[in-house]
């Protein structure tokens, strides 16, 4: 398939993203390691993932955290079967990397900026030598195929740590942001199937991006998960699914974990998702030039 066709199909599969999927098409096909950086849901793994797909590789997933060491990320021998076998190549249980190496296969690490330094160590080499070295067992060399692929979120999320530039000068990078307005209300119908609330459900969401009490508001997973707890909820009340409060609920439950407050706001979530809810579901009325022609006004001094 060619990079047009690719990208083609793409487009198919994944909504809006034109830019970000001709770069990674690119990246990959220049045989460059790539990192996308952005908010969370923002499209990053599934982006990936499909590219994977319509390439028609492998996909090793590694999930980025704390308790992912170099043997996790490698693999080990299994100390069973060494006692009884010996340090043999069979006895050896490959992890991710390894498979990825061996099999020519994207190697997809997300949340990059939670792995342990040791850890990112290991990936160093890799990049650099495209192979790598386990004690007893030798080299492991990349076969055709094999890039890094990594995603990660801003610095400011608790537990991560920023990447080094020995991590940054083996990486093409690409900054990834929300989606706009029409994409996230294409994407949010397309996984609700909904025509009722979704499109002021993806407002609301996306007004949580830009609110003075919030360091950082909700992806559009919040408008998806909003329209899916309003259609439950409103089954279980028997009320229709715009009801007042069958999408207050459902908007407190989908955004009050999604988003952070500033410190030393004195307001909760919750306040805040009810005061957007409002000016979303509820807004004021709008009042015309000539609405108060006639009206006497009231004497100075009256009270107000």
């Amino acid at each position: 398939m060619s990079a047009h066709d690719l990208i083609e199909h793409l487009g198919a599969s994944v909504v809006g993203r034109r830019r970000e999927i001709e770069l990674v098409v690119a990246a990959l096909a220049a045989d460059r390691h790539i990192l996308l950086e952005g908010p969370p849901g923002t499209g990053k793994s599934t982006l990936l993932r499909e590219v994977a797909r319509e390439l028609g590789v492998g996909f090793e997933f590694v999930e980025g955290n704390a308790e992912l060491t170099p043997a996790r990320l490698i693999g080990h021998f299994d100390p069973a079967r060494v006692l009884a076998e010996g340090y043999e190549a069979d006895v050896f249980v490959d992890g991710p990397l390894t498979r990825a190496l061996r099999n020519g296969s994207l190697l997809y690490i997300e949340e990059l900026n939670r792995v342990p330094e040791e850890t990112l160590n290991v990936l160093v080499t890799v990049m650099s030598e495209r192979e790598t070295h386990v004690p007893r067992l030798g080299r492991i060399g990349a076969a055709d195929g094999f890039r890094l692929v990594a995603a990660m979120n801003p610095f400011d999320a608790v537990g991560t740590a920023r990447i080094s530039s020995a991590i940054y000068d083996r990486m093409c990078r690409l900054a990834v942001d929300y989606q706009s307005a029409d994409e996230e209300r294409s994407i949010t119908a397309r996984r609700s199937g909904d025509t009722t609330i979704g499109d002021r459900a993806v407002e609301l969401t996306r007004r949580t991006r830009d609110h003075a009490d919030l360091r950082m508001g909700s992806s559009v997973r919040g408008a998806i998960d909003l329209v899916a707890m309003a259609q439950t909820l409103a089954d279980v009340r028997s009320l229709p699914v715009d009801d007042a409060g069958v999408t207050l609920d459902a908007a407190l439950v989908a955004l009050s974990g999604r988003i952070r407050v500033r410190e030393g706001s004195s307001r909760t979530a919750e306040d805040i998702v009810t005061e957007l809810w409002r000016d979303v579901f509820q807004p004021k009325p709008q009042r015309s030039p000539g609405d108060d022609a006639g009206k006497a006004s009231a004497p100075t001094g009256a009270p107000t």
